[in-house]
C-alpha cells in the first residue's frame, strides 16, 4: 500500500514569501489522515511549520503518520526550507515517539502548574517588591538583550532579533510598570536585591515570562523564591493555573521547575531540512 500526500485546496501564497497548504493523508487514494504545512511567521520562508498531523483510528500503528511525516519535510524542501519545526501536546505520547525517531531535537517545552494550594512563605529575611521606575529602565535593557539573543540562537540576524526584542516587549508592556495584569517585582535578600521577575496573564492564566537570579548570588535558593513569589501573585490575582516556557538544555530550571510541581503541557521540537 501507498502513502501520499493530496493537496485539499490550492497553495497559499503571500507577497513576502509565505506559503501555506493542507493534505489528505491517503493510502492508496483512500483518505487516512490530514495535516498541515505553514511558512514560519518569525523565520519567513526558509522554515516550515508542521501542524496538525492526525491519523485515524483504524489507520495508526502502521506507519502511515511515519510516511505522512517524511513526505511533508519533502514537500518543505521544494518549498525551499532549511528547517521544520512542530508543537506537540505532552500527551501525545505516539507523536512524540515518531518525532524522536526522525531526527527531530527538542528545543524547548512549556510548562504549567495548578495554584491550589498557597504558596509557602518565603524565607526569613527574603521579601519580594515592585519593581521601580529607575529599577525597570535596565531590568528591561537586560531583558531584551536576553530575550534577543534566544533568536539569534535559532537563526535570525542581530538586527532581526533587536528588532523582534523592540516590538515583542512594546506590545507585551505598552505601559512599563503601569501596564494592566502585569507584575514587574524585585526579590531583596538581607537588604540587597537578588532577582527580578515579570508575571503577567496570558489565556488567562498566569504566566512567567522572566524570571532570574542575578549571576553572583545563584545557587542559594533564591530561583525558588522567585518561583514561590510568582505563584503568591498569581492566586492573588485570581488566577487557578501558572505556566512558563523553558529551553530544553536548561537542566538547572527544568530540575527546580519538576520539583516545584510543574509538569509539560507541549514541546517544541525542530530539525534541519539537509
Amino acid at each position: 500500500m501507498t502513502t501520499t500526500l493530496r493537496p485539499t485546496g490550492p497553495l497559499q501564497q503571500g507577497a513576502d514569501g509565505a506559503k501555506a497548504r493542507t493534505y489528505d493523508v491517503c493510502v492508496n487514494s483512500r483518505p487516512v489522515g490530514s495535516i498541515g504545512l505553514a511558512t514560519h511567521e518569525v523565520f519567513g520562508p526558509r522554515v516550515c511549520r508542521l501542524h496538525d498531523l492526525r491519523i485515524a483510528e483504524p489507520d495508526r500503528g502502521r506507519g502511515r503518520g511515519t510516511v505522512a511525516a517524511l513526505a511533508a519535510e519533502e514537500v518543505a524542501r521544494g518549498w525551499g526550507c532549511t528547517r521544520i519545526e512542530t508543537t506537540v501536546p505532552a500527551d501525545a505520547a505516539a507523536a512524540l515517539r515518531l518525532l524522536t525517531a526522525l531526527g527531530y531535537v527538542e528545543r524547548s517545552r512549556r510548562l504549567t502548574k495548578p495554584l491550589t494550594d498557597p504558596a509557602p512563605a518565603l524565607p526569613i529575611g527574603t521579601e519580594g517588591r515592585p519593581m521601580t521606575e529607575a529599577e525597570a529602565g535596565p531590568w528591561l535593557v537586560r531583558a531584551k538583550e536576553l530575550y534577543a539573543s534566544t533568536w539569534t540562537d535559532r537563526g535570525l540576524s542581530e538586527d532581526e532579533a533587536r528588532a523582534k526584542a523592540e516590538n515583542d516587549h512594546a506590545r507585551a508592556l505598552p505601559r512599563g510598570l503601569a501596564t494592566p495584569d502585569t507584575w514587574l517585582s524585585v526579590l531583596i535578600h538581607d537588604g540587597v536585591q537578588v532577582g527580578t521577575l515579570w508575571l503577567s496573564v496570558l489565556d488567562g492564566d498566569a504566566f512567567v515570562y522572566d524570571v532570574a537570579v542575578h549571576a553572583e548570588y545563584r545557587g542559594h535558593g533564591h530561583g525558588r523564591s522567585l518561583m514561590h513569589l510568582a505563584e503568591a501573585q498569581g492566586r492573588a490575582a485570581g488566577r487557578d493555573r501558572i505556566g512558563l516556557n523553558v529551553l530544553a538544555d536548561n537542566a538547572p530550571a527544568l530540575n527546580l521547575y519538576a520539583s516545584l510541581g510543574y509538569e509539560p503541557a507541549s514541546y517544541y521540537f525542530c530539525k534541519p531540512l539537509l
